[in-house]
């Protein structure tokens, strides 16, 4: 398990985080979603032990992170630019990877070579972005670690990849109860794996909740009246947004399903209906009412 509490991280006068807490289960995969500049690839690089937290805990499994060569040992971070040594091949990569992590798995990384397709003898410097992307995945997935951590992790790679990334996340989650940690502004993609979700804001969490729990919380409604819009109605619901289409009312609510539709129902609306809401949708309403608003988006 992943505890972070209180942690704050200062960069000369700039403060890229502040008390920011954090818990990620075992076995699960946390989608991690913020702001441009919120402060998501330090924290990602704290948990990795790249960086060290200026105040708080951050633990992995009971133990600290930093310095810590037991903890990293099983940890894979894939940064948004994955590096590799100018005139090594992706063989020699796996070689030196086997060398300083006790857990690699040769066998494995020659079975994932069918999943990716590449030339273990290529240089990684003639590598495009997207193939760069593949190795990482392919040498962080033999060394069978207990956490993943990474940033934009499937940015550069085509649909197929990506749909063979996820299925390859998704079954050491479940086969060996790895946990993972994901920052993206890709919230598609999120949604289709994450079972946890956190909004970092300026350095800070905003909040922090299962994703069906964070879905089955907020609620996408469309309403028609008959005659005018009830004045009360929109002074009594908690509405993150509203926005008027002619005769047609939409409004993003917070609140329990059941209270929320009996309160409507009783303004006895010609039309109420409940619209599918993503999770790209549910951060712009959350990050509106956080002074991050984007007025001229249509849905």
């Amino acid at each position: 398990m992943i505890e972070l509490s209180g942690v704050s991280k200062h960069f000369a006068d700039l403060e890229a985080l502040h008390d920011v807490g954090l818990t990620v289960r075992r076995g699960s995969i946390y989608g991690l979603v913020g702001s441009n500049g919120a402060g998501k690839t330090t924290l990602l690089k704290i948990l990795a032990g790249i960086y060290k937290q200026d105040s708080g805990q951050v633990m992995i499994d009971s133990q600290t992170v930093y310095e810590n060569n037991a903890v990293k040992s099983r940890t894979v971070f894939i940064p948004d630019n994955p590096y590799y040594f100018a005139n090594y091949t992706i063989k020699d990569m796996g070689a030196y990877y086997a060398r300083i992590y006790p857990n690699w798995d040769q066998e494995r990384f020659e079975k994932l070579q069918s999943v990716f397709n590449l030339d273990v003898n290529r240089p990684g410097k003639k590598l495009s972005k997207g193939m760069q992307r593949q190795v990482a995945f392919w040498l962080g997935l033999a060394l069978k670690p207990d956490l993943m951590i990474l940033d934009e992790p499937l940015d550069g790679l085509d649909p197929v990849m990506r749909q063979k990334v996820r299925n390859l996340l998704i079954q050491d989650v479940a086969e060996r109860d790895m946990s993972v940690l994901i920052s993206s502004h890709n919230l598609r993609d999120l949604e289709d794996v994450c079972d946890h979700i956190g909004i970092l804001h300026k350095g800070k969490m905003l909040l922090q909740k299962d994703l069906d729990d964070l879905k089955a919380d907020i609620h996408k409604i469309q309403l028609a009246f008959s005659g005018e819009v009830p004045t009360l109605l929109l002074q009594e619901m908690p509405t993150l947004y509203q926005e008027r289409r002619g005769s047609i009312l939409i409004l993003i609510v917070r609140g329990a399903y059941d209270e929320t539709i009996k309160r409507m129902q009783a303004y006895r609306p010609a039309i109420l209906d409940v619209l599918p809401l993503t999770l790209e949708e549910i951060f712009i309403y959350e990050m509106g009412v956080n002074g991050y608003e984007i007025n001229n988006i249509l849905y």
